[in-house]
């Protein structure tokens, strides 16, 4: 069994409870089910936001659909003038067999600009 780091983010709608919890499930899921993941194989969880984005943790949206038992933090996105706004960002530490270059990383909505070199 290997470790690997996969990397996501989103673009929500709005600075709300409800949109930053609807985009981080979001998320996490289309992540979990393209790395054939389940919650006991994530080591760790490490969210950004941007300064934006203030209503809600991300990581609280985490705990609700199965990991409550992984650690789970978050930061603030560096403040980069013209970046992209209403982003989070992932990087899930898990086990699993897949060879690095198997690894899917996953980018929705307007957080697909970030990384198109491998965004899936």
């Amino acid at each position: 069994m290997n470790i690997r780091a996969i990397r996501g983010a989103t673009q929500v709608s709005a600075n709300t409870p409800e949109a930053i919890a609807e985009g981080v499930k979001e998320l996490m899921l289309a992540l979990m089910s393209a790395n054939s993941l389940t919650p006991e194989e994530v080591i760790s969880v490490f969210f950004t936001s941007t300064p934006d984005l203030n209503a809600a943790f991300p990581a609280a949206a985490c705990r609700e659909i199965g990991f409550s038992s992984v650690p789970l933090i978050g930061s603030v996105e560096v403040d980069v003038p013209g970046a992209l706004d209403k982003a989070i960002r992932v990087m899930v530490h898990c086990q699993s067999e897949k060879s690095n270059s198997e690894i899917s990383h996953i980018y929705l909505h307007g957080a697909a600009a970030l990384r198109r070199d491998i965004a899936q």
